[in-house]
């Protein structure tokens, strides 16, 4: 299955309240939030994606009006070793 990366610029949101939008993330029908990253302080999340196309992903931000800056497909990664597909 193929990750994206989303990038949301968050307003005023609580502990409590990213909480809650993860728990959307997992419930979320066809795609799947793998990590979810926050920082509350300056009101920014990051969050990889698993999903079959883009389109799906895409949808279903859509259907839940969660405004994203950026959706990246991420084509290829360096963990320890050199550059590779994905």
């Amino acid at each position: 299955m193929a990750r994206y990366l989303t990038f949301h610029t968050l307003a005023c949101l609580t502990r409590q309240g990213a909480a809650q939008l993860v728990e959307r993330f997992r419930q979320a029908p066809g795609v799947r939030a793998a990590r979810v990253v926050v920082n509350l302080q300056d009101g920014k999340m990051l969050v990889e994606w698993e999903s079959p196309e883009r389109e799906p992903l895409e949808r279903w931000l859509d259907s839940e009006k969660m405004h994203r800056d950026w959706l990246l497909r991420i084509e290829y990664e360096a963990r320890e070793g050199p550059l590779e597909p994905t």
